[in-house]
């Protein structure tokens, strides 16, 4: 197992019924599940790999296997056949001592109902998984504390459970088990029991979590909308098999099979794909070193009325216009950063497309794309930008045209550029 791995299924099969094993190998052999007699496969063959720092996301609908699969992953349940190991420890086959240990140190679990101790205040409800783990009072409720506020319930640490709202309640499930310090967090169905508000806003809080804890969990949920926002990946079940695994941009732009292909066709595009996925190679693009008659000629060849400016570094600089190009040729400089502008739209690699749209309505140029370096990784024109969008609205009705500005006929440039050729040439201005 790679130090990478967090946890691992491989090959479960969870059947319920008189002489599962028999079962299993009817499944193998290519009997349907529904042929299947005096038995019911719940998990079919199910195998993945969930790495350290990720949300991997199990989605699908009632009946497909999905809560089964949790529980064979905690030890709940034994699989019939396959194995699960965390963090180099195998589950499968554990001893009540050897589970009572992962679960104290490995695994922990966020349930839908919240599943508090009612006679235990907030705190100590937070702090219940230390306890358990023989840690005294005073630390135990100090990392309690911490975890309390992190999840925003500073100053409820002796409420009982009675005196908070679901969303709250929800808070103090999610903070017992980030207090526990396990290797991998289980989620099952954690937010499906809130009011739509709160459940939005508990998914952002989670990602805002990770963001700064960098955990590793497994969640479990029926919604669509939920997978695709919170999952780094997602494994979709049906019927008891995991029928495809990728990132949310992998599942609603390369579905495996009709059945994934329906299941995301409502989902709002802009909000999962990114500007990675939407945008194209840089062709407008000049060095900083490069002279004024350099970029005007790329721009002529490309037909465009402006350029990217990169450094030695690739990172972007800003943008030049063929006007300004023109007006520092026939001032005879050759200075390309005296007429660098700012005057673009700029996003990184993993912003969603609906964060493109105002900019790219707003901007006479693609919208650039740049790396955690600055580096111009690539480029999102507006035309490029509607058609990822796909089946969201385009409706440009209500949406003010932009004036492109204006730009320097082509024979214009060429005479420009025909102009004392020679002598720019001993200048070394011409790439």
């Amino acid at each position: 197992m790679t130090e990478d791995i967090a946890l691992k299924a491989d090959g479960l099969y969870k059947v319920f019924g008189r002489r599962p094993k028999d079962a299993v190998e009817q499944l193998r052999r290519g009997v349907a599940r529904d042929e299947l007699r005096d038995v019911t496969a719940a998990v079919i063959d199910a195998g993945f790999e969930v790495r350290r720092g990720e949300i991997f996301v199990v989605m699908g609908l009632s009946g497909s296997g999905k809560s089964t699969l949790i529980r064979m992953l905690n030890g709940l349940l034994e699989p019939t056949e396959g194995s699960v190991t965390i963090a180099g420890e195998r589950v499968t086959g554990a001893t009540g001592a050897e589970l009572r240990g992962i679960r104290r140190k490995r695994v922990s679990m966020v349930f839908q109902h919240f599943a508090l101790l009612p006679h235990r205040t907030v705190l100590d409800n937070v702090a219940y998984g230390l306890e358990i783990q023989g840690i005294g009072r005073p630390e135990r409720h100090e990392r309690a504390r911490q975890i309390i506020e992190l999840v925003g319930l500073a100053g409820w640490e002796q409420k009982l459970p009675s005196q908070l709202s679901g969303g709250m309640q929800q808070r103090v499930g999610l903070a017992r088990a980030l207090a526990a310090d396990t290797d991998v967090l289980l989620m099952d169905e954690a937010f499906s029991a809130l009011d739509p508000l709160i459940r939005r806003e508990m998914q952002e809080q989670l990602v805002e979590l990770q963001s700064q804890l960098g955990k590793t969990i497994v969640f479990i949920t029926h919604d669509l909308n939920e997978a695709m926002f919170l999952g780094d990946r997602i494994a979709v079940m049906r019927a008891g098999r995991i029928v495809q695994i990728g990132t949310p941009e992998e599942i609603l732009t390369d579905p495996a099979n009709d059945y994934v292909a329906q299941f995301v066709q409502d989902v709002d595009r802009s909000r999962v794909l990114t500007a990675a996925s939407a945008m194209e190679p840089p062709r407008s693009v000049v060095p900083v070193t490069a002279g004024p008659r350099v970029a005007l000629k790329t721009m002529r060849d490309l037909q465009t009325s402006a350029a990217f400016v990169i450094g030695r570094d690739r990172a972007l600089r800003g943008v030049v216009r063929d006007r300004d190009a023109m007006r520092l040729v026939r001032r005879g400089s050759s200075d390309l950063a005296s007429i660098i502008t700012d005057d673009y739209a700029v996003v990184t690699q993993d912003a969603a497309l609906n964060t493109l749209l105002e900019p790219s309505v707003e901007s006479a140029l693609p919208v650039a794309v740049v790396d955690e370096r600055n580096r111009l990784v690539g480029v999102v024109p507006r035309v490029t930008l509607l058609a990822a969008l796909g089946n969201v609205s385009s409706n440009t009705s209500e949406i003010p045209a932009v004036e492109p500005p204006p730009t320097v006929p082509v024979d214009t440039i060429d005479a420009v550029l025909a102009t004392d050729q020679q002598g720019d040439d001993r200048k070394g201005v011409l790439a």
